[in-house]
């Protein structure tokens, strides 16, 4: 049985935990969406135009497990990036019904920004770690997510 002070300390560690996490959350979505204010972009077209920057011919199915975004949500960014030129499909020789992505002169100029965009950002947020330290950071930030992956299946 967990006493009152044991209780106090959990009730601290979740509330520090959740609010810290959707504070993170909510300033990425924010600084995605002031960096890409010029070309009218949400924040899941923008992680769409990073992914497909960095893996050309990338699929819908492949989008959504690299965006951690729902289908309907990828399906709605690539929509738009189709319709205002940031996009085109690339048909798959080897594989029937699989169609890829690639960006156009526009999408590549809006991923290059992107890209700058998150080198300067990383850069600031970790300034003061040093390697070591960013690097156990990311090496404990991957074992939470983890184990709440496993946690949430079992729910």
């Amino acid at each position: 049985m967990v006493g009152k002070k044991g209780e106090k300390r959990m009730k601290e560690r979740f509330e520090n935990f959740t609010a810290l996490i959707n504070k993170i959350s909510r300033n990425v979505k924010k600084i995605k969406k002031k960096q890409m204010q010029e070309y009218h972009l949400t924040s899941a077209e923008v992680s769409c135009l990073y992914y497909i920057y960095t893996n050309e011919g990338i699929t819908a199915r492949e989008l959504c497990e690299r965006c951690e975004e729902d289908k309907a949500t990828i399906s709605r960014a690539q929509g738009e990036l189709l319709q205002n030129g940031f996009l085109r499909e690339v048909p798959f020789e080897n594989r029937k019904y699989k169609i890829g992505y690639a960006l156009t002169e526009a999408g590549e100029q809006a991923a290059e920004k992107i890209c700058q965009s998150i080198d300067y950002v990383l850069s600031e947020v970790t300034k003061e770690l040093s390697d070591l330290q960013r690097a156990e950071f990311y090496r404990v930030l991957e074992m939470i997510s983890v184990n709440l992956e496993h946690l949430a299946k079992e729910e």
